[in-house]
């Protein structure tokens, strides 16, 4: 459910922000709306509070952020305390985000090695993802884990390539379970 309410109000700020033509604004908005919210767990905490109503909600929101975000957003806030699911937030803010950056072709990338790439391994497997994914710029996530023993597992969005040793070996182990003696 949290995540057919995340897509729904996610969905509809971006829409609204193309409508307006203010994505770029909208977006700056929503990096900096996620990072004061993660940064301040306590504000969502009184939000979350039994006993706050829907009025002391709006009042709380108006006085945390008037004046430093747009009456574009501070309508979507309010919308949001009104429909009661500020508590949800921050996943409507990362659905945007993955929106935004689907619009604009900025590929999300996560580089799983069991070692560490130098700055030219990561340059030349960044310069072949750009050729072959269609994004037209990448945001690169390096991630170290040592269990995979060797090779390389890259994931773009829903596409996997998993070329590890560790994936190697489990696809081993299975086929050599099939086999009857």
């Amino acid at each position: 459910m949290a995540k057919l309410v995340s897509k729904v109000y996610g969905d509809a700020l971006f829409s609204l922000a193309l409508e307006e033509d203010c994505l770029d604004e909208i977006w700056d908005e929503v990096k900096e709306l996620q990072v004061a919210l993660e940064e301040n767990k306590e504000f969502m905490e009184i939000m979350a509070h039994p006993e706050m109503t829907q009025e002391k909600s709006r009042e709380l929101v108006e006085s945390a952020f008037h004046g430093k975000l747009s009456e574009t957003m501070m309508g979507f806030l309010q919308i949001l305390v009104k429909k009661g699911r500020f508590g949800e937030i921050l996943p409507v803010l990362d659905h945007f985000q993955s929106e935004a950056k689907e619009y604009k072709k900025i590929g999300v990338v996560y580089v799983t090695t069991p070692t560490e790439l130098t700055q030219g391994q990561r340059s030349d497997v960044e310069e072949r993802l750009r050729a072959t994914s269609g994004y037209d710029s990448l945001e690169m996530n390096y991630i170290v884990e040592p269990k995979l023993l060797g090779g390389i597992r890259i994931r773009i969005g829903d596409r996997v390539v998993d070329n590890s040793i560790q994936t190697k070996l489990e696809e081993m182990t299975r086929s050599l379970a099939k086999v009857r003696v």
